[in-house]
């Protein structure tokens, strides 16, 4: 006579495991790992690499509002001056010294540099500051 064994469902009946697999996967949420971006630098580290690069950030204290520093170069703006306009306004900017300007120009911007200033005028231009 053949030997029969018994079917799974009547062996794993009333057990934690049966039609899961394994415990944990009968919470509900899957194999998701946590709430929010728990993981993300493990199991989830293909989508914060490959779909959400600018998510990425050091580990550490930091300030969620610190604003970014604007800053603006002479060369930069020799290049924005191209465009034929003699007027520039470089609202919240900061405007550094690197760099040579070619022509008379009105530079609207927040803070100018003290050599950026002597610059600008040697040029024949004007540094004006915004409030």
């Amino acid at each position: 006579m053949v030997v029969r064994r018994a079917k799974r469902s009547r062996k794993l009946h009333r057990t934690r495991v049966w039609g899961v697999g394994n415990k944990k996967n009968a919470r509900g949420k899957g194999t998701r790992g946590g709430v929010g971006k728990a993981g993300w630098r493990k199991s989830k580290f293909t989508q914060m690499t490959a779909k959400r690069p600018e998510e990425i950030r050091q580990r550490g204290f930091f300030r969620y509002g610190k604003p970014k520093k604007l800053e603006i170069t002479l060369n930069e703006i020799n290049k924005l001056a191209g465009n034929g306009s003699k007027e520039i306004q470089l609202k919240g900017y900061t405007v550094l010294s690197n760099g040579q300007i070619g022509e008379a120009l009105t530079i609207k911007a927040k803070r100018f540099s003290a050599k950026a200033v002597e610059k600008i005028n040697a040029a024949g231009g004007n540094a004006v500051k915004e409030e």
